[in-house]
C-alpha cells in the first residue's frame, strides 16, 4: 500500500485525481476503452471534481460502475448516490461509453444484484477510486465485513455508525430516514480492480484509517482488506493521518 499525505484535502484530491487520469489514460492507449469504478459521498467531492477536469480523456471510451445505492431511495433524492454521480461525474465528462447505476428503488434488490453482476463480470476493472467510512467499511460492507463471497453485488444491512455518518455529513435530516439497508459491490469485486485509488480526508477518519492501514486484516475493519491488494494509493489529507 503507498501512503499519501497532504496538507489538505485539496491538494489530496488533485493528487488522486491525476494517479486516476493516468491510469484510465494508460487502458484506453492500451486497449481502447477504460473500465472504472467511483464512490460518493463527502471523501470524493475533490478528486471527481478534478477527474472530471482531466485533459485528453477520451470519456466516450469509458465504462463506469458505481460502488452502492440504498435500497427504496430513487433517483430524485438528495442523498441518492445515482444522483451524486449524475451531476458531479456523467453530466460533467458527457456521454460515457456506459454507465451502469445501482437501481436502489428496484422491486427486487436481489434481482439487481444479479442484473450488476452479470455486467461487470464481463469487464476488467481498470481503476476504483474508493473511500474509507467511519466505522472502516469500503463501500457499504459495514464490519464485520463479508471477505469470502464471490457474488458482485449484495444486499447488506447498514449499522448504527455507518448510518449516523450518513446523517452527520448532512444527507438525511434524521437517523430515522437514513434506509438500513443498500445494494453494495462486494470486497471481492472492489479488489478484482487492477488499481485502487482510496482517498480519505478528515479527523473523523483519522481512527479508521489508523486501523485499516496499521492493524490486522480483518473483517471487522473492512478496508483493512486493502493491505492484500497489489496496487493500492491512499491519499490523506494530514487531519485523516494525524493517527498514524
Amino acid at each position: 500500500m503507498n501512503k499519501l499525505v497532504f496538507k489538505n484535502k485539496e491538494e489530496m484530491g488533485a493528487a488522486a485525481a491525476s494517479a486516476a487520469a493516468e491510469t484510465i489514460r494508460a487502458a484506453i492507449a492500451g486497449r481502447g476503452q477504460a473500465n472504472i469504478i467511483l464512490a460518493t459521498g463527502a471523501s470524493q467531492f475533490e478528486i471527481l471534481e478534478q477527474l472530471t477536469a482531466a485533459q485528453d480523456i477520451d470519456w466516450s471510451t469509458v465504462v463506469m460502475f458505481h460502488l452502492d445505492e440504498y435500497v427504496g431511495l430513487g433517483p430524485d433524492h438528495p442523498a441518492s448516490f445515482r444522483k451524486y454521480l449524475q451531476e458531479r461525474f456523467v453530466d460533467r465528462v458527457g456521454s460515457l461509453q456506459a454507465v451502469h447505476f445501482v437501481d436502489g428503488d428496484a422491486n427486487d434488490p436481489a434481482g439487481e444484484c444479479t442484473r450488476l453482476g452479470d455486467i461487470i463480470r464481463q469487464h476488467s476493472i481498470d481503476v476504483a477510486c474508493v473511500g474509507i467510512g467511519e466505522n472502516g467499511h469500503l463501500a457499504f460492507n459495514d464490519p464485520p465485513a463479508d471477505f469470502e463471497t464471490d457474488e458482485p453485488y449484495l444486499v447488506v444491512e447498514l449499522d448504527e455508525r455507518c448510518r449516523k455518518q450518513q446523517l452527520g455529513e448532512g444527507w438525511f435530516p434524521t437517523l430515522a430516514d437514513v434506509p438500513a439497508q443498500a445494494i453494495s459491490m462486494s470486497i471481492k469485486q472492489i479488489l478484482s480492480s487492477q488499481r485502487m485509488i482510496v482517498t480519505v480526508p478528515d479527523e473523523r477518519k483519522a481512527e479508521a484509517v489508523r486501523n485499516a492501514l496499521n492493524g490486522p486484516i480483518t473483517p471487522q475493519c473492512p478496508a483493512s482488506i486493502l493491505q492484500d491488494h497489489g496496487d493500492c494509493s491512499i491519499f490523506l489529507d494530514e487531519p485523516a493521518a494525524s493517527m498514524l
